[in-house]
């Protein structure tokens, strides 16, 4: 069913800002008072937008208003439309202060330490207005982001299941398993996932891909996966290994940025599923803003199907 037009231009800010405070407040009065209306003024734009709506939003009450179902469910969209309009404001301001723009992009910690420091370095140096708002999620959130619009562009593993977003092929990596030296492992040049399950396991958040991954591989073996401890970041799993608690998958790339703490060793895995294509994810690079176009087209090749 196509939208009600005629209901979204009987609407007004003003009136959605006051019935807002009442909800908040619980009086109308008070709230007329905090949005400088005249309570009659005011009381009448609340009538106005109940006969928008269809149905009251208030409870009258001796002492003031309280919501009905209908008020609890538009103060919810009051509120979201608000937050919206204050973005967009702040997003317009930087015009204003001589920037041209600004990216949202929420990314997987795979991707923000093994290639995005010198990927978006390089298009700093092309764009210097552009402002980077990067934001470090899980893989599973930034597909979420991505689809309730509170980020541009996703970078990340993205799972089987994307929807209708778009997808770029963004880089490569190659888990391996990171061991301490003198480990009995250290000494084969590559080993198979299943080849690890006798020994301690060092593991990232539950939801994060390489988390998934060793589960799903542990389970399809049949087998138990020994997971002494989860911490959250590539740096402090290399420094657990190190420590000599347990053992670790980590991206090729990442190990390569960190061994130098000292005392590991990375042995390659032959999984299939070791190797990971990192994706650029957007609801639709043709219409994104600009900026984050240009971005999009610094970061990645041409749009793939979607999942």
């Amino acid at each position: 069913m196509p939208p009600d037009r005629s209901f979204t231009r009987r609407l007004d800010l003003t009136s959605l800002q006051l019935f807002r405070a009442a909800g908040e407040l619980g009086s109308i009065g008070r709230a007329a008072e905090h949005e400088f209306l005249a309570p009659s003024a005011a009381s009448k734009r609340i009538a106005d937008l109940e006969e928008a709506v269809g149905t009251p939003l208030f409870y009258r009450r001796a002492r003031g208003v309280e919501l009905t179902p209908a008020g609890q469910t538009l103060l919810h969209h009051a509120r979201a439309v608000q937050f919206s309009l204050e973005r967009m404001q702040a997003d317009l301001s930087e015009y204003a202060e001589g920037v041209r723009g600004h990216v949202r992009v929420h990314a997987n910690i795979s991707a923000i330490v093994q290639f995005l420091p010198e990927d978006l370095a390089g298009f700093a140096r092309k764009q210097p207005e552009v402002r980077i708002d990067l934001n470090e999620h899980l893989s599973a959130d930034v597909v979420r982001a991505v689809r309730d619009g509170d980020c541009d562009l996703g970078i990340c593993h993205p799972p089987a299941d994307t929807g209708e977003l778009a997808m770029r092929p963004y880089r490569a990596d190659r888990l391996v398993v990171v061991v301490p030296q003198g480990h009995i492992l250290a000494t084969r040049a590559a080993v198979a996932f299943t080849d690890t399950l006798e020994f301690d396991h060092l593991g990232l958040h539950s939801n994060s891909s390489i988390y998934l991954a060793m589960s799903r591989a542990a389970h399809d073996a049949g087998r138990p996966m020994r997971l002494r401890m989860q911490v959250t970041g590539l740096d402090a799993l290399c420094r657990m290994v190190q420590s000599g608690l347990g053992i670790g998958l980590v991206p090729d790339r990442a190990f390569a940025l960190l061994h130098h703490m000292g005392g590991l060793q990375a042995v390659a895995l032959t999984d299939a599923w070791a190797l990971r294509e990192l994706q650029l994810v957007a609801r639709d690079f043709a219409t994104l803003p600009v900026t984050a176009r240009l971005l999009a087209d610094h970061l990645g090749g041409p749009d793939i199907a979607a999942a």
